[in-house]
């Protein structure tokens, strides 16, 4: 029970979903959910593109819906909002791309914690522009989808994480419940059940990472959030205390979970401002980017040539290693989830976009040399540094024999070293550019984010997004 209000934790939920209006979100948090949006449509677009996209409007095709309400990103096709959500969820998490939390206490593995925006978003947007919701509507049922999304992922207990759950597929369906919920006007005892429903529909397992099925979750945890939402506003019934109950969410998929991570801290403060969320500058795993940021950093120093490395150490918490699982990828998703690719990558190219996160570039037989030259393990110093960090120990040995360290906490676009909204901006002008999407709608949906609480409609915005 909550100590300040004697209600159940569900209920607490539910009445934050309810009670939230957009005066209650500071402008430094509007500012950096501006950017995730941002962030997020662009992943979509150019996750469009991506073979997921093509195999998920082959699955819309034949479902017989000749149309809808709701817009499939970089697509001709209009479709219910579920289903909407659910390809754009895949798109925005396609090329492991998107933003991702920070964790608070030492004990949350930073892997335990979730990719904000792929479940929120496309259920905010899909509904939003079902239902003709303003931007600003949209916007705020997109940062209370974030918000409780991130509170939950980081109280239950890392078990929840470490024995396989993904938290993005599994807490990521309570954050599209309640933006869908929150655009419905549900009321609180009705938002309570959406919540409850979506506990029930909670799932995903990390052994699909380096699969298309890793994205999957994410679309399919959207999708559910607004089948939730939907099923409770018609009546349909559920537990009241689906999070905290002794055969709830928290117990049965953590073994347990922190109040005091949850309880009556929604909102104080807003995740987006502490501790925050990063925005992605290479499409692969999050716990690649202090590594990536790193080795650009020593490569950039000291001149390093591909030629001249004789072996690479990358050492990390132990953590690191049970997420990154591909020392030997052969395509692109496994190379996602491979610390050792993305060392060689850059230390090939001097850089690690879309165009070289593919199958052929993978399999390059200079790759996979290079690949083979980085040993990936745990190191002392970066187990004690804690496992809220990310910190990744590099040492290169070259060929003259010197031999060159450097280490890093965190990366790029993180809180610690943000990106502005114009460099956001470029990313996403470079996604919408790798799926051959109009630039000058590109350019436009740019500037309409950035005042998104000022545009009347949503279907503005989702005009500019079809093809």
């Amino acid at each position: 029970m909550s100590e300040a209000t004697n209600r159940s934790l569900t209920d607490y939920v539910a009445g934050f979903v309810c009670e939230t209006s957009l005066k209650d979100v500071p402008a430094d948090v509007m500012e950096l959910g501006k950017k995730s949006m941002l962030d997020g449509i662009g992943l979509a677009i150019s996750g469009s593109v991506a073979k997921s996209g093509e195999l998920v409007r082959q699955h819309l095709n034949s479902l017989g819906i000749p149309t809808g309400a709701a817009t499939v990103f970089g697509s001709n096709i209009k479709t219910a909002p579920r289903f909407a959500a659910f390809a754009n969820g895949v798109g925005i998490h396609a090329d492991d791309y998107d933003d991702t939390q920070l964790a608070v206490a030492k004990d949350r593995v930073y892997g335990l914690l979730t990719h904000p925006t792929a479940p929120a978003l496309p259920s905010a947007i899909a509904k939003g522009e079902a239902l003709n919701a303003s931007g600003a509507d949209v916007f705020l049922a997109y940062q209370l989808g974030v918000e409780v999304e991130c509170k939950i992922s980081e109280a239950i207990n890392p078990r929840h994480y470490q024995t396989g759950f993904h938290s993005t597929a599994t807490c990521g369906t309570f954050a599209s419940a309640s933006a869908a919920g929150k655009l419905m006007g549900l009321n609180k005892e009705t938002m309570l059940r959406a919540l409850s429903i979506a506990g029930s529909q909670s799932a995903g397992l990390r052994e699909n990472f380096g699969t298309m099925t890793k994205p999957f979750h994410a679309g399919r945890s959207s999708e559910s959030g607004i089948v939730a939402a939907e099923f409770a506003q018609i009546g349909w019934t559920a537990a009241p205390t689906i999070l905290e109950a002794p055969r709830g969410f928290f117990s049965a998929a953590g073994g347990g979970y922190d109040p005091k991570a949850i309880d009556g801290v929604l909102g104080k403060p807003w995740t987006f401002a502490s501790p925050g969320v990063s925005i992605k500058p290479h499409p692969s795993g999050s716990l690649t980017h202090p590594g990536m940021t790193e080795m650009l950093r020593l490569i950039k120093e000291h001149g390093i040539k591909a030629d001249q490395v004789v072996s690479v150490k990358v050492g990390t918490n132990h953590n690191m290693p049970n997420a990154l699982i591909h020392h030997r990828p052969t395509n692109e998703l496994q190379a996602k989830f491979s610390m050792e690719f993305c060392m060689a990558i850059l230390l090939l190219e001097g850089r690690a976009g879309l165009s070289e996160f593919t199958d052929e570039v993978v399999m390059r037989p200079d790759v996979q040399a290079m690949i083979k030259k980085v040993d990936f393990g745990v190191d002392p110093e970066a187990e004690a540094a804690g496992f809220h960090k990310m910190t990744t120990i590099i040492t290169i040995t070259l060929t003259d024999g010197k031999v060159i360290r450097g280490s890093a906490d965190f990366g790029r676009g993180s809180p610690a070293m943000p990106m502005t909204y114009d460099e956001v901006a470029d990313k996403f002008r470079e996604n919408c550019e790798f799926a051959k999407f109009s630039s000058q709608k590109a350019n436009q949906v740019v500037e309409m984010i950035r005042g998104i609480e000022k545009v009347g409609s949503i279907r503005e915005l989702t005009t500019l997004l079809a093809i």
